[in-house]
């Protein structure tokens, strides 16, 4: 089918006069007609129509077009043609518009529909409308967004237009951050879009980190050669929570010790339950009396031996922090939340570090710890690539946080979650960016009446909506700017389309990739799976 539209603009002085003079007789007519004269009701209609048209272009300063509209619908067969013709009437006539077929003007209409700016004589009559200028803007094509940044990288295709989209996410002058939300249900597309990213920017050599929750990005950072982490029972990689690291704060500022503590505030939250302010206090009297036994107080000079920084060897453990609880009895409680860490099933966490994070891709499996522990990695590797992030204003990179309603939802607490948001909140002048990815939109929102989650979606210039059960769509509803469309549209798209919040442009995107980041992201080829379909 090919459309065409023409729109002729009117004078609004002759418009306004010709008005006038038709109010003036369709008024008297109305006034001495008998009430029973069957075109009673369309005189009244047309003489109201006709007052608003005028009050528009006179008070509202609208013009009056002249607005033409031709399909030419073609197929191979007869059959085929009508049944088109039918459908698209039934369609137009369902959305209460007039349609008119062209019977013994289909050479007109032809003509009046090739790119040659040919408005037909012949035709004009019978397809003329007046509209508004407000009605206008209404019926021009291809007013969806189109998103080309000249530096980004492909993302897909826009579904209403097929152009493409190529986003830079890292364009400080377009967007206010970098940071993302990616929110669908499982199997809508979300996780390969992700990976698909993952691929894409690290060809660009841009700094990648994944806490990977659910073992999905295994496969990925194999082939891209990056690094990959593994804690749990079984793991032999080790990540002391107690580590202080050099970049752990920029280079000309103080505080090594006393940002390490309020990190572990944090952490200790997670173990010991929410902490009152006297708890904090103690907690914190016990970490600063731990590390004064290594040696570490506030002077960061403490941290240096023969001007090189100390190593994790010299760090301590919380096996030491452990048996300083002990010593107190106002933090015996504490002590016994602890075993666990220290001797029993999770005292992983009791080594030093004996890995090293150079890698400019780094993925952090934390699935063995099990669901009930899987808010303990993921805050300590959210620990870790913060201070990666902040190694290095210059340089480009992205922490990846999948699941991240274990951090900021209902079975977190506000001081992680101050943690997560405070990450999303001051990235951008570390030249980084964060992606909150997610499928339970209802948890991300449980804490705090929403306001850790609603902070990261208002503080992600690119939002990303896969399709999504009507139940999540009206919770995020609530906290994002959904037109009714839109809300219509998530719940409608299919696995790999998803509908885009770019700064303020709102488009459908379908997600592309090519054969060969098919198979890398999968392990199947595009064609040798169509051979093997075909073949069956």
């Amino acid at each position: 089918m090919n459309i065409s539209i023409f729109y002729e603009k009117q004078d609004s002085y002759k418009t306004i006069k010709d008005l006038t003079y038709h109010i003036g007789n369709v008024g008297v007519e109305l006034k001495e007609s008998n009430q029973n004269r069957e075109d009673i009701d369309i005189a009244a209609f047309t003489y109201s129509d006709a007052k608003y048209i005028r009050k528009e272009i006179q008070v509202n300063n609208e013009d009056i077009y002249f607005l033409y509209i031709y399909m030419n619908l073609y197929s191979d067969n007869i059959k085929e043609l009508e049944y088109y013709l039918n459908k698209i009437e039934g369609i137009a006539q369902s959305k209460g518009m007039q349609t008119r077929r062209a019977n013994f003007r289909q050479e007109e209409i032809f003509i009046s529909c090739l790119p040659i700016m040919k408005n037909h004589e012949l035709v004009k009559d019978s397809a003329r409308r007046n509209v508004l200028t407000t009605g206008l803007l209404a019926t021009y094509p291809f007013i969806s967004s189109t998103i080309f940044d000249k530096d980004g990288i492909f993302i897909g295709t826009n579904i209403y237009n097929n152009s493409l989209v190529f986003i830079d996410r890292f364009n400080t002058k377009k967007y206010k951050n970098a940071n993302m939300c990616i929110f669908g249900t499982s199997g809508a597309g979300k996780s390969f879009y992700t990976k698909l990213l993952i691929l894409r920017y690290k060809l660009l050599g841009i700094n990648q980190y994944i806490i990977d929750p659910d073992r999905e990005y295994n496969n990925l950072c194999e082939k891209l050669k990056g690094t990959q982490i593994k804690i749990g029972p079984s793991s032999k990689t080790y990540i002391n929570i107690l580590d202080i690291r050099k970049e752990s704060i920029e280079d000309g500022e103080n505080g090594y010790l006393a940002t390490k503590i309020g990190k572990l505030i944090g952490f200790f939250n997670l173990i010991f339950g929410e902490l009152n302010e006297e708890e904090k206090a103690l907690i914190e009297e016990k970490i600063i009396e731990t590390y004064k036994r290594r040696k570490i107080t506030f002077d960061d000079k403490s941290l240096y031996i023969n001007k090189k920084f100390k190593e994790s060897k010299d760090m301590p453990l919380l096996e030491e922090l452990y048996k300083i609880l002990g010593e107190d009895k106002r933090t015996i409680k504490f002590k016994t939340k602890l075993i666990p860490f220290v001797k029993g099933s999770m005292k992983f966490f009791n080594q030093h570090t004996n890995i090293e994070l150079n890698n400019s891709l780094i993925v952090a499996d934390v699935y063995d710890l099990g669901e009930e522990n899987l808010k303990y990695g993921m805050y300590l590797f959210t620990d870790i690539f913060w201070d990666k992030i902040k190694e290095n204003r210059e340089d480009k990179k992205a922490i990846y946080l999948d699941e991240i309603w274990r951090l900021i939802g209902v079975t977190s607490n506000k001081e992680v979650a101050s943690f997560i948001y405070k990450i999303f909140k001051t990235i951008r002048k570390y030249g980084g960016s964060g992606v909150a990815i997610t499928q339970d939109i209802s948890d991300i929102f449980s804490l705090d009446n929403g306001t850790y989650g609603k902070s990261i979606l208002n503080n992600s210039s690119i939002k990303t909506f896969f399709a999504l059960e009507e139940e999540n769509i009206k919770i995020l509803s609530e906290y994002a700017n959904l037109s009714n469309k839109e809300k219509v549209e998530i719940k409608s798209l299919k696995r790999g389309e998803c509908l885009m919040f770019v700064g303020e442009d709102h488009i459908l995107t379908k997600i592309e990739s090519s054969e060969l980041e098919q198979e890398i992201l999968t392990g199947e080829n595009k064609n040798e799976k169509n051979n093997n379909s075909n073949g069956k």
